[in-house]
């Protein structure tokens, strides 16, 4: 199994994504959307954006 994104409806009837893993453990997990377009963007705009985000440690 690879990484994937899976979409879905909530309780309240919004759509949302969670990231999960190859062993199939969530990763993150998105806000509600009315559109499932809207969430489809969310999961595009991260797929091209993120391979050079940066880790903000508060931590420190």
């Amino acid at each position: 199994m690879a990484y994937k994104f899976e979409v879905y409806k909530d309780a309240k009837g919004e759509f949302r994504f969670r990231f999960k893993a190859p062993n199939g453990e969530n990763m993150f997990a998105s806000e509600g959307y009315a559109q499932k377009a809207s969430a489809m963007s969310a999961i595009e705009t991260i797929k091209k954006n993120a391979p050079g985000a940066t880790i903000d440690d508060q931590t420190k």
